[in-house]
């Protein structure tokens, strides 16, 4: 197989679906610094399944709550609009991460498990650095790896070459995908943020979350899920294919002025949060 041509996954990620009108119009009101939290609480209540969750969260002991929450309205005022988007985006794409991706060598739920823990660290590392939302950088995590869904079909039939590659040639599995296809999964995931309307620094959290030193718009938040990913696969979360020969920058650790003492505590850490099924299964 030829490399692929940027019209050809153009028209594959035209043909995923576009988010639904009613997560839009949450991510529309969360955005909006006049809406209130009954304009939030009316439109979560349109969906049953999402009304669960929140309430599922905000009874959580994570919150420590005393007593239990009833109503969507205060599940909100505990919880905040930020999380309460980040809970309507999750559970949308999750339909997308769940599946068996034979390209990657992850099955089934390998991939949500993986991306859960790279959003859940990357919300840790945003708060330890105290950036301005941590929970865009959750969302960044969640989704860096979305484009895999789109390349999979390509990577399955190319495998063997690409880790031919990785073997001999001992470069990243980014790299050798690039190499035998032309593109790699973190560009393809760029778009697939293009065409969710995701702003630019989210767009280039996904796509440059291999190579922070590229990025432009939020260094910081690039860096950030670069990081978080990497612990990911340091743990061995739904390692793959990909996890192969997986490079640190070393702009992203200067960048978030990180050291070898405070790497390993996040990574202690973040093994806290994974085990903590109030953090991790609530989607």
């Amino acid at each position: 197989m030829g490399k692929l041509t940027l019209d050809r996954i153009v028209e594959k990620v035209e043909e995923m679906p576009v988010l639904p009108n009613r997560i839009n119009k949450i991510i529309e009101i969360v955005e909006n610094p006049d809406s209130t939290v009954k304009d939030l609480e009316n439109e979560i209540l349109k969906d049953q399944s999402l009304t669960s969750k929140v309430l599922k969260l905000a009874n959580t002991t994570h919150y420590g709550y005393p007593r239990k929450i009833s109503t969507v309205s205060r599940a909100t005022i505990l919880l905040g609009f930020q999380t309460i988007k980040s809970i309507a985006l999750a559970s949308t794409v999750s339909k997308y991460l769940l599946g068996e991706l034979e390209g990657y060598a992850l099955g089934k739920n390998d991939l949500w498990k993986q991306s859960q823990t790279c959003g859940i660290i990357s919300r840790y590392i945003g708060k330890k650095k105290s950036i301005e939302n941590p929970e865009k950088a959750y969302i960044a995590g969640l989704l860096r790896d979305i484009g895999k869904t789109i390349l999979n079909h390509y990577v399955q039939d190319e495998y063997c070459e690409i880790v031919k590659i990785v073997e001999e040639e001992r470069v990243p599995f980014l790299e050798a995908e690039k190499l035998v296809l032309g593109f790699d999964h973190a560009e393809i995931g760029g778009k697939v943020a293009q065409k969710w309307n995701f702003p630019k620094d989210l767009v280039e959290a996904i796509e440059y979350h291999h190579t922070p030193e590229k990025a432009l718009e939020n260094p910081d938040l690039v860096s950030i899920v670069h990081v978080a990913d990497a612990i990911t696969m340091m743990m061995g979360v739904g390692l793959g294919a990909d996890g192969m020969k997986y490079n640190l920058s070393q702009f992203a650790i200067e960048n978030l002025k990180l050291n070898e003492t405070e790497i390993q505590y996040i990574i202690l850490e973040a093994s806290d949060l994974i085990i903590d099924d109030d953090n991790f299964n609530v989607i």
